[in-house]
């Protein structure tokens, strides 16, 4: 497995947007850190996002653009660059390499091309701590159990790494009603918003006083205090603190986003792992499926999305999992049993699951499921071929026709 590299990309051009995307989040192991479609903007994402590389889209106007990356490896000349652009003249090719440009690939970019060169790029970054994973909880449906869900994968994380000496973050993407902090019975002094006043300042220092320690070991960055600060935060906030937290931690797990918003696009960007919480209930179904539509116009790379279904067991009337699972496509990555009564009685008292009911089913599942995201799942196990498993769904049949 490559290891992860976070890239910078600069595209002027809306119509390669989402085919660019699909480039490089369809690569192993790479993350968009940032993505500017004015000079401008390079300029800013160059200096404040950690990053091994920066990739340029050099049309419509090539000239101007090596002319920009030549100003951005005056002040990172370490940083490694690949082009792309539809033009293969010598000249331009020559004018690229002179400016410092390590790759030059051409479109239509030929996969095997453009891995190798990654190859090129992981080996020079190996010696550089790896970045810590980014595992974001999202729910389709409102009361999913999202929040319950980040915070107890969080604990129960925390738990599995303590002996690799793995820290564990939790931030609180629900800018205005987030209750990351109630449930584990906190009384944060600094939020997420205390840390994007200055964005470009952000250092180690400023991020251990800001986060907030649970007994668990989970360092917990909680939600703003007042709706008034939720307002002034943006993509590149969101961004630059997930990068920083990304060098502080070995898993960084978000509670959100809770909207498909230029936030949520930044988070899916940077996600190792995005976690789709979902009920057998059509209204939840039909959100997945327009999401997942949604991601992949855009380019996402939907391998990295995974299905969890919550609250299996409960009176779901005509839906199946087996149902759901053929209408989209896409195995249940776990499946979460319905223990209302217990985990209500935890989220009452502020306490995860592991000290509330550490010997009860649900919380059994939730170390089931941090041990098998400790374990590094595999790109590629979403999708299912089941012919013939039409069987008794009719009522999505009509519904998804």
């Amino acid at each position: 497995m490559r290891r992860s590299i976070r890239a910078i990309v600069f595209n002027s051009d809306d119509s390669y947007r989402a085919i660019l995307r699909s480039l490089l989040l369809g690569a192993e192991g790479v993350h968009i850190a940032a993505e500017a479609d004015d000079p401008a903007m390079l300029g800013t994402a160059a200096h404040q996002f950690p990053a091994d590389l920066l990739v340029v889209h050099l049309d419509p106007a090539p000239e101007q653009t090596i002319g920009l990356v030549r100003q951005i490896l005056a002040q990172r000349p370490e940083l490694p660059v690949f082009a792309i652009s539809e033009c293969s003249d010598g000249q331009l090719i020559l004018t690229a390499m002179r400016a410092g440009i390590r790759e030059y690939l051409t479109k239509p970019v030929e996969r095997a091309q453009l891995d190798a060169a990654l190859e090129r790029v992981a080996q020079q970054v190996a010696s550089k701590a790896e970045p810590g994973r980014i595992i974001s909880v999202m729910s389709s449906i409102g009361g999913g159990g999202a929040t319950t869900i980040a915070v107890n994968l969080a604990v129960e994380l925390a738990m599995l790494s303590e002996a690799n000496n793995g820290r564990v973050a939790l931030v609180d993407l629900d800018y205005r009603f987030g209750q990351v902090a109630t449930l584990l019975d906190l009384q944060p002094q600094y939020s997420i918003a205390d840390l994007c006043d200055t964005p470009e300042n952000i250092d180690p220092a400023l991020v251990k006083k800001v986060m907030c320690e649970h007994p668990s070991g989970v360092h917990v960055l909680a939600r703003p205090q007042h709706f008034g600060q939720a307002e002034l935060l943006t993509a590149a906030h969101c961004t630059s603190v997930l990068s920083m937290l990304q060098d502080l931690y070995r898993y960084v797990v978000i509670d959100g986003p809770t909207r498909y918003d230029h936030g949520a696009k930044a988070v899916l960007d940077l996600a190792d792992l995005q976690l789709m919480v979902m009920h057998l209930l059509v209204p939840s179904v039909r959100t997945v499926h327009r999401i997942l539509d949604e991601l992949n116009s855009n380019g996402y790379n939907l391998e990295r999305v995974k299905l969890i279904c919550n609250r299996a067991g409960t009176e779901s009337g005509y839906l199946e999992q087996e149902q759901v699972e053929a209408t989209l496509d896409r195995e249940m990555f776990f499946v979460l049993p319905d223990d209302w009564k217990t985990v209500s009685a935890a989220v009452n008292m502020g306490v995860p699951l592991a000290k509330a009911a550490p010997k009860s089913r649900i919380r059994q599942d939730f170390v089931a499921l941090a041990s098998k995201i400790h374990e590094r799942p595999a790109e590629g196990e979403n999708h299912r071929e089941r012919p013939g498993t039409k069987k008794g769904s009719s009522l999505l049949s009509k519904l998804f026709s």
